[in-house]
């Protein structure tokens, strides 16, 4: 099993930035990938980005291409998720996920860190 901490969320205007962290524990050496999610309050969660561990190959939702960017350290087994022009839409609970070796969805989940975006 694999343990996330996420950090670096809070209250930003519209158009701001945030970065959110995740630090990964645990048996991190069958760590397929690691992707970002959010939920909405009301809405279900939803997939946001995703970074392979090996080969750092990423996938975004259509709906924050070009504004967030996900990125990797092996190094400190930790994930990135830089947040650029934020909107009042983006405001949600981002959860950091791993998928582990020969899984074919993401099982281990951080708590949770809020992001609140205003207009």
């Amino acid at each position: 099993q694999v343990q996330l901490v996420e950090s670096g969320g809070g209250l930003v205007q519209a158009g701001g930035s945030l970065r959110l962290s995740c630090a990964a524990s645990g048996r991190t050496s069958r760590i397929f990938g690691l992707g970002w999610f959010r939920q909405a309050p009301g809405k279900e969660r939803e997939f946001v980005a995703s970074v392979s561990w090996s080969g750092g190959n990423t996938n975004y939702a259509d709906s924050v291409k070009g504004r967030f960017t996900i990125s990797r350290d092996n190094a400190k087994s930790s994930v990135y998720l830089q947040m650029n022009s934020l909107k009042p839409e983006d405001t949600a609970v981002y959860y950091c996920a791993a998928r582990q070796v020969g899984s074919t969805r993401h099982e281990d989940w951080g708590q949770g860190t809020q992001v609140t975006v205003s207009s």
